[in-house]
């Protein structure tokens, strides 16, 4: 049901060129601002959880840390790598950036809003496929990362870049996918078509019971919500997904040879990016700028300018959520990402689909209730005979060391340590050998312990 503060696509391309304009800074600002103020929410969240105190000297709670640190970054030396290829090592992060802050032109802050006397939609602009856009910018701001650990000429940036791109294709897969429930149950694919079709609850009846669906799609669409909130977390680099910048393994990944403005500009493509994520959760399951309930009780509460509050409260809850992800849950191993991005994430976004597919044809097609319990039970039934035959991948445990050693066989290659001890040196063998008494009954060779 739409209302009078509901944007169509019609309402876009109608507006002067300054509003255009005003429209265009605004997503700017809101981009740029909410990554610095992201910036010093991050620190202050994990300080908080760590239980130490965090930035708080500069500035009231610290809130100007970031910006001082953002002014002594771009003031460090700019070191250009020997064998770097200059054109792609300058424009490499710019891309990234360009990428992650045009995203935020199709995302619907608020409804229609009074302007300086102009009634016009809170968003730059909407498309029949605005949310196909944002995905687009976060495919190509991956070409930013890779071509920046390319050109550097160095093998630890190249290996990031090669993460990232591996990276983008396991997750952007299932990202694009989650999508398509959404797209089914809202009938359309423009961001703005989306928030107002959870501006109420449905009803649906199923097997002649009458249920009342919630209007977020977060709550009607639980398995995509999911899916594309954990595909976030791949597509920004955040952790536990920071491979491409892993410092215990890569150094800092594709960033290592950037310093000064250019490495300002990835963190401020990497926050950008997680805020432009944060706004499409919000746009795509969370209602939008649309107040939640029981704020809804209020007939104002989604008029004029209140949709800029609830669009930034629940943005932020986003935003606490990837903080407390980052502080709470360990690096994933490499093989381990990519297995839960093929593996897990995949087969149970298609398997959603298909059953969304099915609820959504019996919805619609004359079906007697027998039909429709025959298919349900069948349904039920195949799924659990998939489970039961699932082959199990755990592995046997591995024998213990001293088991492997008992069994290896005389001259054969010796067992490395397995608490990571160096083996002792031929002179450490003979310095142990001479402080022993010679000839004496027992004497043996030191072994590894006794050195």
């Amino acid at each position: 049901m739409f209302t009078a503060a509901d944007p169509a696509l019609t309402d876009f391309g109608r507006d002067p060129w300054w509003i255009v304009l005003i429209k265009l800074l605004f997503a700017f600002v809101v981009g740029m601002g909410l990554t610095v103020l992201g910036v010093w929410f991050e620190r202050r969240v994990v300080a908080y959880m760590a239980q130490r105190p965090g930035p708080n000297q500069v500035g009231p709670f610290g809130l100007l840390q970031t910006l001082m640190d953002g002014i002594k970054g771009m003031l460090k030396e700019d070191i250009l790598p020997k064998k770097a290829d200059k054109v792609v090592f300058f424009f490499a992060p710019t891309i990234c950036a360009i990428f992650a802050l045009t995203s935020l032109s199709v995302i619907p802050f608020a409804g229609k809003v009074s302007m300086f006397g102009h009634v016009t939609p809170m968003q730059v602009t909407d498309l029949p496929v605005g949310a196909l856009v944002v995905l687009a910018c976060s495919s190509m701001a991956v070409y930013g990362i890779v071509l920046g650990g390319w050109a550097s000429g160095s093998t630890y940036p190249l290996l990031g870049g090669l993460r990232s791109s591996a990276q983008m294709i396991s997750y952007e897969v299932a990202l694009g996918l989650s999508l398509v429930a959404v797209f089914m149950t809202a009938g359309t694919m423009s961001t703005s078509g989306i928030v107002a079709a959870q501006a109420h609850g449905s009803a649906y009846t199923v097997l002649g019971v009458t249920l009342h669906a919630p209007s977020w799609y977060a709550l009607l669409l639980i398995p995509s919500f999911l899916v594309f909130l954990v595909s976030a977390f791949g597509e920004t680099n955040r952790a536990p997904f920071d491979l491409p910048e892993a410092e215990s393994e890569l150094v800092a990944g594709y960033m290592t040879e950037y310093s000064s403005i250019k490495f300002m500009l990835y963190m401020l493509a990497e926050y950008v990016a997680m805020v432009s994520m944060s706004a499409m959760i919000t746009t795509l399951f969370l209602g939008g700028w649309r107040a939640p309930w029981p704020i809804t009780l209020w007939s104002g509460a989604n008029d004029g300018w209140f949709g800029l509050l609830w669009f930034f409260a629940k943005v932020t809850l986003i935003l606490f959520l990837f903080v407390w992800v980052r502080a709470t849950l360990p690096r994933l191993r490499y093989d381990q990402f990519m297995r839960f991005g093929w593996k897990v994430l995949l087969p149970v976004n298609l398997l959603w689909i298909v059953v969304l597919a099915g609820i959504k044809t019996m919805q619609t097609e004359s079906m007697e209730a027998r039909t429709k319990w025959v298919v349900i039970i069948g349904v039920v039934v195949v799924l659990g005979v998939v489970a039961l035959l699932w082959p199990n991948s755990r592995k046997e445990p591995d024998p213990a060391v001293q088991e492997r050693r008992a069994a290896r066989s005389a001259g054969g290659f010796p067992v490395p340590p397995m608490d990571l001890q160096v083996p002792p040196s031929p002179r450490a063998k003979r310095a142990v050998a001479e402080r022993r008494p010679a000839n004496v009954p027992g004497a043996s060779t030191p072994d590894s312990e006794e050195v």
